[in-house]
Parts: C-alpha cells; sequence; structure tokens
C-alpha cells in the first residue's frame, strides 16, 4: 500500500505520547506513503514543540494554528490574543486555522466562552482565506447552527473526527465543507460506516488524530499516521472501491481543502 499518496490531514505529532520515538513514528509514515502531516494546534502551550517538529521536517508536516475549546476557560481573551499575534505575525505559514470548536463531553461550564472564541477565530478564517479545522465533540448541531450565522465562513473547512448522523452529514456538506474520517470508523459497530456509505468519499479526508483513537486491530493503543492506509483499506472495502481510489479521492480532497501542492515522496 506504500505506493499510494496519503494525507493525514489531522496528527498531534509534537504530543508528548511521541517523545521518545517522534522521528522514527515521521518517517515510518513516509515510507507507508504518508507523505504530508498536517498538524493542529491546541493552545499557547504547543506552539513551541508545533514549530520545532514542523521546522525540522518541513517537506512532510504543515501546521495549523488555533486554540482547542478545551483549552477554553472563562477569560479566554489573554490565550486569543496570543494566538493570534503568533497566526498573523506570519499567515502564510499555515494550512487551517484549528483546532477550534465546541467541545459538550468534558466541561459545560465555559459553553458560552467556546462559542464567542469559535466566532472570533472563523472571522480570522475569513480574513485570510483559510479552511477551518472544527473539533464538533458533542456539539456537531450548535456549531452548524453557528455557521449558519454568527460564525459564516467564506471559504470551507472541515468536520474533524465526524462521528454524527446521515442528516448532519448532509447539513455540513451543504455547507460545503468536508467530514474528517479516521479509526473511529473502524470499530465494531460504529454507525459512521452507513454515514460514509450513503455520503461516498467526494466531501471525505482522511486523519489519525494521533495519539488518539488508533484504528482496528490497534483500538486502545497509541494511533500514528502510518495507520491512514489501514482507514482507507476500511473504506475501500465499505465503499467498493480499490484502496488507490481511496487515496486518489481523499488526497485530492485534502489538496484542494488544504491548498496543499502535490504531497512531497522525499524523506529527510
Amino acid at each position: 500500500m506504500n505506493h499510494c499518496g496519503w494525507i493525514d490531514t489531522h496528527a498531534h505529532l509534537y504530543d508528548s505520547a511521541f517523545d521518545a520515538d517522534r522521528v522514527q513514528i515521521i518517517k515510518q509514515a513516509v515510507n507507508m506513503g504518508v507523505h504530508t502531516m498536517l498538524l493542529p494546534n491546541v493552545d499557547v502551550s504547543t506552539v513551541m514543540a508545533l514549530h520545532q517538529i514542523v521546522s525540522q521536517f518541513p517537506t512532510h508536516l504543515k501546521p495549523m494554528m488555533g486554540l482547542h475549546p478545551c483549552s477554553v476557560n472563562d477569560e479566554p481573551g489573554t490565550a486569543l490574543s496570543e494566538i493570534e499575534k503568533i497566526l498573523f505575525s506570519s499567515p502564510q505559514s499555515y494550512v487551517a486555522i484549528g483546532e477550534v470548536g465546541l467541545d459538550y463531553y468534558w466541561d459545560k461550564t465555559f459553553i458560552l466562552q467556546q462559542k464567542e472564541t469559535f466566532t472570533i477565530q472563523a472571522q480570522w478564517a475569513n480574513r485570510l482565506q483559510l479552511p477551518l479545522v472544527i473539533h464538533s465533540r458533542d456539539s456537531i448541531d450548535e456549531l452548524i447552527q453557528l455557521l449558519k450565522t454568527s460564525a459564516r465562513v467564506d471559504y470551507s473547512g472541515v468536520f474533524h473526527c465526524f462521528t454524527g448522523s446521515i442528516q448532519q452529514a448532509h447539513r455540513i456538506l451543504d455547507l460545503g465543507f468536508y467530514l474528517g474520517i479516521g479509526g473511529v470508523s473502524t470499530f465494531k459497530n460504529a454507525s459512521i460506516a452507513n454515514v460514509i456509505k450513503s455520503i461516498g468519499l467526494q466531501h471525505v479526508v482522511l486523519e489519525t488524530d494521533a495519539p488518539y483513537l488508533a484504528p482496528a486491530p490497534y483500538r486502545g493503543t497509541r494511533n500514528e499516521p502510518s495507520y491512514i492506509p489501514l482507514i482507507a483499506q476500511f473504506l475501500s472495502e465499505l465503499c467498493q472501491l480499490q484502496i488507490e481510489d481511496v487515496a486518489e479521492i481523499t488526497s485530492s480532497n485534502a489538496r484542494k481543502l488544504f491548498n496543499l501542492t502535490t504531497s512531497a515522496h522525499v524523506t529527510r
């Protein structure tokens, strides 16, 4: 499968889970045909590690910049200002605004602040004509509503780690957004399989969310970008397509959405 050109559109490779073997993991992914990996930011504390690893592998790693909803507190203004300063000092360095959105799973204390923070970052995306990479845990309907009202975007984006319904998927596609599909799709009884069968791959990009949410048969272990072909193999069987076609469709979607040049085929 390593002759296919894959793109992992969401991987936290600066995470401490990779401290012991980060370079090896990146090279292994490239050897498996995952030539491009997109790295979302979390908050101010992750910026330095994000920039450091991208500078080591600029051909293969592309950064995003944003403030994750789980890092939003009662006064997010200071963190937002810092992220804004970093983003606008070198906007051409980033392929997206992300990871941004709403998270109603862990804590609902700062929902209002999360919505305000998301709306502000959506405005950044409009100013810079960059896509939005959206975290939507237990909050898909609220985010769709925001995108139709206060957080309307001129460009496009992706609902990262999409696990919603067929109806929600169609509402997202109607907004011109893509669905980020990863390891969860391979889990036994995962309802997302029915969604993919319904909508096809024309609005799908592949992702791992490494180190989280490893696909079967590695569920429960550390995820890594080299597992993208496993997710693709599942999708090829689900959609009755050749795996080369899955690579072509999903990578083409990713290149279009993130304005990427053709994936690099060399490692450092």
